[in-house]
């Protein structure tokens, strides 16, 4: 069996940068609550956004695919300790987990409506299916495995151009799986789902995390694993530049000129994440990938702090929902709104009536407070992890 540098310590550069990304997400997160109009209005719709508004969604675009990317990274280091039949076991049952996760757990945070009558499909949903996917393929090859994600990756977007009879079988399905932006299904008169997240493209992601895995085996020096970091780094982001710049393969959304120097940036900048597109998954990946190689040997305190938050996601996940949602319950009666407000018409989200929420600067504020106040939980928990070994906590 390899030997990988998990089976003696966490390797810091993951739980750095899983930390990081898990504090810029929680700018979204509050955004969409808090900031007024957030719930009928696009941030990276050039025609009526700003760049401050653009850009506190935009760095966001960078946590999913880091996050789906990490978790097929960290299947691989949980595979040197377990045989495959184990591991294959293992992300199975974790995948069915976390996909159980997001219809009970996150979906009732979302939306505060113990009724369920809206069901969001998103990253923890992508995540599940995405495990399961990679359990059942543990047996195959790794060059294999990365092969199929990578041309997952780069050939998704063909499907794009395929065209169904609307509403049918084979379209929910293609929606679901590989071409979802946001699509509404309806299981009854008073049951929505909104599959935000297609799970094929992640799965890619996630093949080719499990993929880059294999750089964290005792063979490689890390002088080299990081040049070998770096030089991948450096072809994903020149095959979103160039793609990019020619408007060729690879996004549904071309850039164009606009009506100033920062809007044509925007433009440039503004690659399909639903689903995530080839440009898209290049130049995320590309900044993950650097960040991995330059974070291995960081010390010091603020390192220290990411890998706090970065040492259990799952645990920070879900604690920073419900405290966003508790959050909006107060401001909700603070604002003066009442009580016949908690339900808005044509909205499954409770406590998010027309007029609620701040301008962007208070948005900031919030946020802050959040994950300030989550880092002592989330110290504590670490802890537990540490010090504790039951079979349920690697399921958290």
């Amino acid at each position: 069996m390899t030997v990988s540098l998990s089976t003696k310590q966490r390797v810091q550069s993951i739980d750095i940068l899983r930390g990081v990304i898990m504090l810029i997400m929680a700018i979204d997160h509050t955004r969409e609550y808090f900031h007024i109009g957030a719930i009928t209005s696009d941030p990276t719709n050039l025609a009526n956004t700003t760049p401050l508004l653009f850009f506190t969604r935009w760095i966001t675009h960078f946590c999913a695919p880091t996050f789906v990317f990490l978790s097929g990274l960290s299947a691989y280091l949980a595979g040197t300790r377990r045989t495959k039949k184990e591991l294959s076991g293992f992300l199975i049952k974790r995948g069915l987990w976390l996909i159980f996760v997001e219809l009970a757990i996150i979906t009732l945070a979302l939306t505060l409506n113990p009724l369920y009558n809206g069901f969001a499909l998103q990253v923890i949903w992508a995540i599940g299916v995405s495990m399961v996917i990679l359990g059942l393929l543990v047996w195959l090859p790794l060059p294999v495995i990365g092969a199929i994600g990578l041309i997952i990756i780069v050939g998704h977007d063909w499907l794009n151009t395929i065209k169904l009879a609307p509403n049918g079988t084979e379209d929910v399905l293609m929606k679901i799986f590989f071409t979802a932006r946001g699509t509404v299904f309806f299981l009854d008169k008073t049951h929505i789902v909104f599959a935000l997240y297609a799970v094929i493209p992640w799965t890619g992601m996630m093949l080719l995390g499990y993929a880059f895995g294999s750089l964290y085996q005792t063979k490689y020096k890390p002088i080299n694993r990081k040049v070998l970091l770096i030089y991948a780094s450096a072809l994903l982001f020149l095959v979103f530049l160039g793609l990019r710049l020619v408007n060729a393969y690879g996004d549904p959304a071309p850039w164009s000129a606009q009506k100033n120097g920062i809007f044509n940036l925007m433009s440039f900048l503004n690659v399909s994440k639903y689903p995530p597109s080839l440009l898209y998954s290049s130049l995320t990946l590309s900044v993950t990938l650097l960040v991995l190689a330059l974070t291995e040997k960081s010390a010091g305190k603020l390192a220290g702090f990411f890998k706090v938050y970065g040492s259990v996601p799952f645990f920070y996940y879900v604690l920073h929902f419900y405290l966003i949602r508790a959050l909006t319950i107060v401001v909700f009666f603070l604002q003066g709104f009442k009580t016949s407000q908690i339900v808005t018409p044509n909205n499954p989200f409770l406590f998010t009536p027309p007029g609620f929420g701040f301008s962007i600067g208070w948005v900031y504020i919030i946020w802050l407070a959040i994950i300030l106040s989550l880092y002592y939980p989330c110290r504590w928990f670490s802890n537990y992890k540490k010090t504790h070994k039951q079979w349920w906590l690697s399921y958290l």
